[in-house]
């Protein structure tokens, strides 16, 4: 059988090649193992977002989970990653499993596995669960019923919990009041019903259920979100335009021009919002591609920074035993104080709703209440598919050294805490990062400008390839 890994963020692979049935029974059985080890009666929450299959896949993790004794408690229909891990630390269990490969073209799905302390388990535990994933195994053949009847299993509403949990957060009526009116897009994600039922207002863009997502991955980057851009360009009055993932963990923010506001700058608006509006505290976690004018606002602020490899497990790890306001990576994924140490692409929209509702200020006049702070920037990226050897062979000459300019701009330093990034003598840096999940090498850069950082990204482009 085929070694199953697990990557930055679970375990993802191709329906019906790799990602089947029976190898989902294998993660399966590897996780009852490891609960038993040491737990007497282990609760799992298990559900699954809107891909393929999804049901099919829960269902069989459920069986294989409480054919070994183990009692489940399974979502009722499609829901967000959010919503399983907020499940896990309401219901007191002890692990949580969502099938779904996040913001992975619909051929993909997966498996994550969540912690008792409602975010990703944390390195060590989901090493030690693949070591125990065995060659072979029997799938139960007890239907659901049975089980429910036997009490090893229970359904769990995540999403009416979810919501009205997100009602002890948020002033809706407030929200629901607000001159500033919102477009949602769900990328045909498990995180449509949320607002539409808690913003009736709000235009609604893909919120269906699709599992083929019109054939884009659900990814809330720029190039996939085009008709959310033009619908905030042509929509006077629209002033924010949110976007969530497949799996409605990570976020994208447009403003009221149809400009996309990405992560860097949605993580230093947060960090912004929370210390001088909110007058919280804490130290920021933020992974390895994240900007470094996230070092600079904390150094004004007198808040500690520390930085982790990629992969929400390293900074969820950090918030769980330490006093964080803010973990965050520039995929979109962040988390905050006050919430489950997860990310969630619906709180954190929110509570940017919440801020401009607080201002009287619109995204981009927030925006520039950042760049007064730490100076004006812009940030791009480019996913280069690449065969595997081409991949490997830049990774190396990277790591050897070979680069010491792109073009015009020299490098200044080297870091490579996980992937090779380079600091420019314009100010700027970029980064090159194999993805562990997909044959897919990353170009990021951060000029003081849109054009320099587009600029820097093809005076890369010209040198490694």
């Amino acid at each position: 059988m085929d070694k199953i890994k697990f990557g930055t963020d679970g375990w993802r692979a191709i329906i019906a090649k790799d990602f089947t049935v029976y190898n989902v029974a294998r993660v399966s059985q590897a996780l009852a193992a490891w609960l038993k080890q040491s737990h007497q009666a282990p609760v799992v929450v298990i559900g699954h977002d809107c891909r393929f299959a999804g049901e099919l896949f829960a269902e069989t993790a459920t069986q294989v989970l409480c054919g070994n004794g183990v009692k489940v408690l399974l979502a009722k229909g499609f829901v967000s990653t959010p919503m399983v891990s907020f499940g896990v630390k309401a219901k007191n269990a002890q692990q949580g499993v969502v099938i779904t490969a996040s913001h992975n073209p619909p051929s993909y799905n997966g498996y994550k596995l969540k912690g008792a302390h409602g975010g990703p388990s944390s390195p060590a535990d989901i090493a030690a669960v693949e070591a125990l994933i065995p060659e072979q195994v029997t799938i139960p053949s007890a239907n659901l019923k049975d089980l429910e009847a036997k009490g090893l299993l229970e359904y769990i509403d995540l999403e009416t919990m979810y919501i009205d949990y997100l009602h002890t957060k948020f002033d809706f009526e407030k929200l629901n009041n607000a001159p500033y009116k919102m477009a949602y897009d769900a990328m045909f994600g498990a995180g449509q019903n949320v607002i539409r039922k808690t913003l009736p207002a709000a235009v609604l863009l893909h919120c269906d259920y699709n599992p083929s997502f019109e054939g884009t991955a659900p990814e809330p980057i720029h190039k996939n979100l085009l008709q959310l851009s033009q619908t905030m360009a042509e929509t006077p009055e629209l002033k924010v335009g949110l976007a969530t993932d497949g799996d409605a963990d990570r976020i994208g923010l447009y403003d009221e021009d149809g400009n996309f506001v990405d992560a860097h700058h949605i993580i230093l608006l947060l960090i912004h919002y929370l210390h001088k509006y909110k007058q919280l505290n804490g130290k920021v976690v933020i992974a390895f591609s994240v900007t470094d004018r996230v070092k600079k606002m904390c150094a004004q602020y007198g808040l500690d920074v520390q930085v982790t490899p990629i992969g929400f497990k390293y900074i969820s790890e950090i918030m769980v035993s330490e006093d964080v306001l803010l973990g965050g990576e520039e995929s979109g994924g962040i988390a905050i104080k006050g919430h489950i140490p997860e990310r969630d692409g619906i709180f954190d929209g929110l509570t940017i709703y919440e801020y401009m509702m607080e201002t009287g200020k619109t995204l981009k006049e927030l925006c520039e209440e950042i760049y007064a702070v730490v100076g004006k920037f812009a940030y791009e990226r480019n996913d280069l598919l690449l065969q595997e050897e081409q991949k490997l062979r830049i990774i190396k000459e990277a790591q050897d050294g070979v680069y010491t300019a792109f073009g015009k701009y020299k490098v200044e330093r080297v870091e490579t805490i996980d992937g090779i990034k380079y600091h420019l003598d314009n100010g700027g840096w970029m980064m090159l990062r194999a993805s562990g999940t997909e044959p897919v090498l990353r170009i990021y850069a951060e000029g003081n400008s849109q054009e320099e950082a587009l600029d820097i990204l093809e005076a890369v482009k010209k040198t490694v390839l």
